[in-house]
């Protein structure tokens, strides 16, 4: 019989047939309207599941799961080892999974102005890698190409910078939607806006993804494990999303109410999780199940045009996170220090999160340090505003926002009959919520909205 045996925090979503009704499953699609992503092995139908992380599968020659059980569980087993030794041992297994990743290619690396990416540089100028990079701005946002720049010219790589224009997404969107399945909304993957560029270039992908989850504090300090759930709720239902969830909820006549099911389920994965330290079991509850279903998703875009490397997700780094001292993780403390030794110009270089200081100056991102910057930064803002030109900060701004976008997003809403999945009276709802009220509140349920309107065009018959 095959067997399957999935990665600790798998890059793609494989999907098995069980023996269910094949129906929709409606729960599972409110959760996902309210966070973004599917939870544990759910997907849209009750019939069809994913394959959980870190898990041993043997199916039978039809494709059903018979069995799975877990190879590997996350846990919090400590050695009594220094801060020193485990930089040292960090920098002996990155630069090991990079020189392995890469191989002889030449490698594309997107460059932001956080600290995945930079690290990344690091490695790849130490190991003499041939690299393009590149970044991405948003039109009218903040120059993030600014720093990717001076980052690539640090370590003496090619760059490209890319700007993302506002309504990209329509021309693109049933390649967006053909690319994640619809298994993520469609705004949040701006890498699609240049996915035509990415194609001319040449290499591999050294992606970036999850470093700030394995290389932070969990949790905040002093989080006690009967917070975690709230916590949890918190993190990944979305602005609005609670809104949306439970109006779906309701029109499909669901039993019980949306907020407690989702608490139930939440609490039931967090059961299973054997780790007592609250930071490093909200880590673990992270990297099983919101890695693979949400960040994971829409590596397929980059998968696209080339083959994809993400050495945070290798194993051996999650096999090494488990028994780093939790104060080593937090405030991004191996990271720092693995830059400033191994690269000082690079730590010299704004960080974004905490612009306009560097690795060296960002614990002085506080009041009255910061203030020049955040008076002088309100007012850019503000005199953009006046002269017709706002400051673009999200990826949904330029897909919801302005004449054109609203036609189009009519058009995908309100042109398609989506009785009985979703009625009119509901998007209805959501749109005019959006259009006259907070819009930051409803843009996600209207990319989910979105989402789901396209995904039962494409699969109602």
């Amino acid at each position: 019989m095959p067997t399957i045996k999935t990665p600790i925090i798998p890059t793609h979503q494989q999907f098995v047939k069980v023996n269910a009704p094949r129906e929709l499953d409606k729960k599972a699609i409110c959760i996902f309207a309210a966070t973004g992503f599917f939870l544990d092995s759910d997907t849209y139908w009750k019939n069809k599941k994913v394959l959980p992380a870190a898990s041993d599968n043997i199916l039978d020659d039809n494709g059903f799961l018979i069995e799975s059980k877990p190879w590997f569980q996350w846990h919090y087993k400590l050695r009594k080892i220094s801060f020193e030794t485990a930089l040292e041992e960090f920098t002996t297994l990155f630069e090991q999974i990079i020189s392995e990743q890469t191989k002889t290619h030449k490698v594309i690396l997107p460059l932001s102005g956080g600290l995945d990416s930079r690290t990344q540089a690091v490695a790849l100028a130490k190991l003499k890698k041939p690299v393009t990079a590149y970044s991405y701005s948003f039109k009218g946002g903040f120059s993030e190409s600014g720093i990717g720049k001076r980052i690539a010219k640090a370590c003496g790589f090619d760059f490209k910078e890319f700007t993302i224009e506002s309504g990209y997404l329509w021309p693109k969107l049933e390649e967006l939607a053909s690319i994640n399945q619809c298994y993520s909304d469609f705004t949040h993957p701006r890498q699609m806006a240049v996915l035509e560029e990415f194609k001319k270039m040449e290499g591999l992908f050294s992606l970036g993804h999850w470093g700030d989850v394995l290389f932070d504090r969990g949790a905040p300090e002093g989080t006690r494990e009967e917070d975690l759930l709230d916590i949890i709720i918190k993190k990944i239902v979305k602005k609005g999303g609670m809104e949306l969830a439970t109006a779906l909820w309701q029109e499909w006549e669901l039993e019980d109410d949306f907020e407690s099911y989702l608490r139930e389920r939440i609490a039931g994965l967090l059961k299973k999780i054997d780790i007592e330290n609250p930071s490093a079991k909200l880590r673990a509850f992270k990297s099983l199940y919101w890695a693979p279903r949400w960040t994971s998703v829409n590596l397929s875009v980059f998968e696209a045009a080339y083959p994809i490397t993400v050495p945070y997700y290798d194993d051996r780094m999650c096999e090494f996170i488990c028994t780093i001292p939790e104060e080593y993780l937090a405030d991004r403390k191996l990271q720092i220090a693995y830059i400033k030794l191994q690269n000082p110009a690079l730590a010299k270089i704004t960080w974004q999160d905490h612009k306009p200081f560097n690795l060296y100056t960002f614990e002085n991102n506080k009041t009255p340090y910061n203030l020049p910057y955040r008076i002088g930064n309100k007012l850019k803002r503000e005199v953009m505003n006046k002269m017709g030109k706002p400051y673009i900060q999200r990826n949904w701004e330029l897909q919801f926002l302005g004449m054109e976008n609203d036609e189009k997003l009519q058009e995908q809403l309100f042109a398609k009959n989506l009785h009985p999945f979703i009625s009119k009276s509901l998007l209805a709802k959501f749109y005019n919520s959006f259009k006259t009220g907070d819009a930051v509140k409803y843009s996600h349920p209207l990319s989910m909205l979105l989402t789901l309107a396209v995904w039962y065009s494409k699969h109602k018959k």
